[in-house]
C-alpha cells in the first residue's frame, strides 16, 4: 500500500548518495526541520510570513519569483550532506560547495532530462532571493540577523550544446554553514524524496526531529499545524493528516490520529509490540464512523 502512495525509485540502480564519498545518508539541518521556512506548495508564494514559537521568531520574505518551497530544499539537503561526508572524511570544510547537477537530480529521486535543469535554476534564484530574519541560534551562537537561504551560485561549467548546467558552485549562508560545523543536523530516509505532497514531506521532518528514535510522540493537531506552516484551514489540515495516516507512506514513522483528544501519536517502525498494539488500536478509530454517523445510520432505519 505504502509503495503506491511513494513516488517511483526514478534511479534504482543508484546506491550512493554522493558521487565521490562513501557516506550515503542525506542530511538535514535541525533548525530547518524544527522551523516552518519552506512553502509547502508549488504554486508561487509572495506573502511575508511571520512564525514565533517558545520565544523564536522567524520572518521569511519571498522575492518576486515566490518563497523558496521544501523541494527546493533539497538542494541544501544535499549540499549539507556533501560537507558533513567531506568532514568525516577528514576534508577541510568550506561554506562553498561545488556539486554537480546531474548528481543532485539523481540523488533527489528527480528526472534527469533538460526541463530538470531548468528548475534547478529557478530553485537556486528562490534560494538566494528568500530572506530571512531570525533569532534561531545554530552553532551555540544567537543574533538576530536577515540573510538569504544560499549566499550565492555560479554556474561552474556547462554544456555549450544543450547549454545545461553541469557543476555548480553553491555558498551557503553563514546561519547553515554554522548549524553544518556544530553537526547540528538529523540523517533522514532517502525515501524522504519520493515523498510527493510538501505536507507529507514537512510531517516527515517533524516526526524525525522531535520523535527520533523515541518509541512514540504525540502532539496536538493545532500546534503540528502551526509548526508545519500550512496555510490551509486547521479543518483541511486535519482531513490531510488522517490521509496521510491511513496511507502509511510514512519512512521510519507511523502516525494515527486521536480524535478525542485532537492530537497525532507518532510512532517509530522500529518500536516495542506494545507501541505498534497501541498504533493499531488508534487506527481503528480512524474507520470508527463518529456518533453523529451512528445516530443519522439509526434514523434512516
Amino acid at each position: 500500500m505504502a509503495d503506491k502512495s511513494l513516488l517511483p525509485q526514478r534511479h534504482p540502480n543508484r546506491d550512493f548518495f554522493i558521487a565521490d564519498v562513501l557516506d550515503a545518508s542525506p542530511r538535514d539541518d535541525v533548525a530547518s526541520m524544527e522551523n516552518p521556512v519552506f512553502s509547502l506548495s508549488k504554486n508561487p508564494d509572495l506573502t511575508i510570513r511571520e512564525y514565533e514559537h517558545n520565544g523564536i521568531k522567524l520572518s521569511v520574505t519571498p522575492s518576486v519569483l515566490g518563497r523558496a518551497t521544501i523541494w527546493d530544499k533539497d538542494i541544501l539537503i544535499y549540499c549539507t550532506s556533501q560537507l558533513i561526508a567531506g568532514i568525516n572524511l577528514g576534508r577541510e570544510p568550506s561554506p562553498t560547495v561545488r556539486i554537480t547537477a546531474h548528481d543532485l537530480l539523481a540523488s533527489t529521486n528527480r528526472h534527469t532530462g533538460g526541463r530538470s535543469y531548468e528548475r534547478l535554476t529557478q530553485s537556486f534564484k528562490r534560494l538566494a532571493g528568500t530572506q530571512l530574519s531570525t533569532d534561531i541560534k545554530t552553532g551555540d551562537k544567537r543574533e538576530i540577523q536577515g540573510f538569504g537561504l544560499i549566499d550565492k551560485w555560479k554556474i561552474v561549467e556547462h554544456k555549450h550544446i544543450e547549454e545545461r548546467m553541469v557543476a555548480i558552485d553553491v555558498t551557503l549562508s553563514d546561519w547553515l554553514y554554522r548549524a553544518v560545523l556544530s553537526m547540528e543536523v538529523l540523517a533522514i530516509n532517502p525515501d524522504y524524496f519520493r515523498l510527493r505532497s510538501g505536507i507529507e514531506r514537512r510531517v516527515y521532518e517533524l516526526a524525525r526531529k522531535h520523535c527520533g528514535s523515541q518509541t512514540k510522540w504525540s502532539i496536538g493537531i493545532e500546534l503540528l499545524h502551526k509548526k508545519s506552516g500550512s496555510q490551509s484551514t486547521i479543518r483541511r489540515f486535519r482531513h490531510e493528516i488522517k490521509r496521510i495516516a491511513i496511507s502509511e507512506i510514512m519512512p521510519d514513522y507511523r502516525f494515527s490520529y486521536d480524535a478525542e483528544k485532537d492530537q497525532v501519536v507518532f510512532y517509530s517502525r522500529k518500536g516495542n509490540k506494545a507501541a505498534k498494539a497501541h498504533f493499531d488500536d488508534q487506527m481503528k478509530t480512524l474507520f470508527k464512523p463518529s456518533k453523529r454517523a451512528e445516530k443519522q445510520a439509526e434514523f434512516d432505519l
